[in-house]
């Protein structure tokens, strides 16, 4: 079985200091929390930015200032700009980061109910230019995927090459309007993927260490971070990200599972070394 690759989704565009202090904004705060995850296990820092005050942004220049405020504290780090964004912004503006070159990236796989009023818009059209996009730049997609009809949306596009093979997903699971946490559910998509295919399976609130679990005994990867959940157990929160990736290494150790570096990782995956 391939060692254990965490990734650390260390901020979101949802969450707020309100919800936890550690929900980082400015930028040294980004680097603690990226250097306290890399430092406990994690080899990809799964990245949205915010400027000072919180707001959300997908300004290719705030990215960069964060990024390389991270690479100065962890060289080898993997680093996953979200090209998710925030509800509401436009294709272009959200792929902003993708000018920066990183050795992968997010794209999401179809369109989601995110509650009320809020819907996280994906056309087949938007996939195909984010897709496009990053093969031009020879960018890694991590296919975020939150339900099973976004899997057989990427292996359609796939198929018309917007994708390419060895295909790498996350499952994000527990997102309202998206797939349950439930183990029924996880096995229904881990079962959905390709047989050369890598997975990462993402479970927010308090499926996060549970879907944990299942990804170890699996042979699978695992997302945990501020984004996905704010707790560290029932009704405690966490002190911060790098306590969340800590819980998983333990948890790890327990079914035999070793941790991948940041050079497992490449491997693993097939990226391309980073600039």
């Amino acid at each position: 079985m391939e060692k254990l690759i965490i990734t650390a989704a260390i901020s979101g565009a949802e969450v707020t200091k309100e919800m936890n202090p550690a929900v980082p904004y400015r930028i040294p705060e980004f680097v603690r929390e990226a250097k306290e995850a890399y430092n406990a296990g994690a080899s990809i820092i799964h990245l949205h930015v915010r400027y000072d005050d919180g707001t959300p942004t997908q300004d290719k220049a705030r990215f960069k200032e964060v990024m390389d405020a991270i690479y100065k504290e962890c060289p080898d780090v993997i680093i996953q700009p979200s090209t998710g964004g925030a509800v509401g912004m436009s294709n272009d503006e959200r792929l902003q980061p993708t000018e920066l070159l990183p050795e992968m990236a997010t794209l999401d796989c179809g369109t989601l109910n995110f509650g009320g009023d809020e819907i996280f818009e994906n056309t087949e059209n938007t996939i195909k230019y984010f897709g496009q996009r990053m093969i031009e730049k020879g960018i890694k997609p991590e296919l975020e995927v939150f339900d099973k009809s976004m899997i057989d949306m990427a292996l359609r596009l796939a198929k018309k090459g917007f994708i390419q093979n060895p295909m790498h997903f996350d499952f994000v699971m527990g997102v309202n309007g998206g797939i349950s946490g439930e183990l029924r559910d996880f096995l229904f998509l881990r079962n959905s993927i390709p047989a050369d295919a890598t997975y990462t399976v993402a479970g927010v609130g308090r499926y996060e260490f549970t879907l944990a679990v299942a990804a170890i005994i699996d042979g699978g990867h695992v997302r945990v971070g501020l984004e996905d959940n704010l707790n560290i157990a029932r009704g405690v929160l966490t002190k911060g990200n790098g306590e969340l990736v800590e819980k998983v290494v333990r948890l790890a150790k327990e079914f035999g599972r070793e941790i991948a570096t940041p050079a497992d990782t490449r491997r693993i995956l097939g990226l391309k070394a980073k600039k």
